[in-house]
């Protein structure tokens, strides 16, 4: 990959205390009339994020009053359900940057 080129999206996230945490976007979906995001913890630092053991963050969206939020999936079998979509297209994404990053180096 290209590290000149690669500019993320990146979502500051609020806690429940006030504190702020940023986030990767790796992938969106729609599932079921509902939008779902699958998030990483960002690190400016590419080396350092693929060296870490990163968990993915899956949050769907909703709207109140005008306003677009990101809440938590409580329900465990839809979590499930999401998460492991988003782990079978997210591992895809990858096997095929790697895929393309081997051939141009033959």
């Amino acid at each position: 990959m290209d590290e000149m080129n690669y500019n993320p999206e990146i979502f500051t996230l609020t806690d429940e205390e006030g504190n702020e945490h940023e986030f990767e976007l790796m992938d969106v979906m729609e599932l079921d009339g509902t939008t779902y995001y699958a998030l990483v913890p960002y690190n400016e630092d590419p080396e350092a994020a693929l060296a870490e053991d990163t968990e993915l963050v899956i949050l769907k969206g909703g709207e109140e009053d005008g306003v677009d939020f990101l809440t938590t999936i409580d329900n465990d079998e839809e979590y499930d359900r999401v998460g492991n979509i988003f782990l079978d297209r997210i591992s895809e994404m990858l096997e095929g940057e790697f895929e393309d990053e081997e051939e141009e180096e033959e």
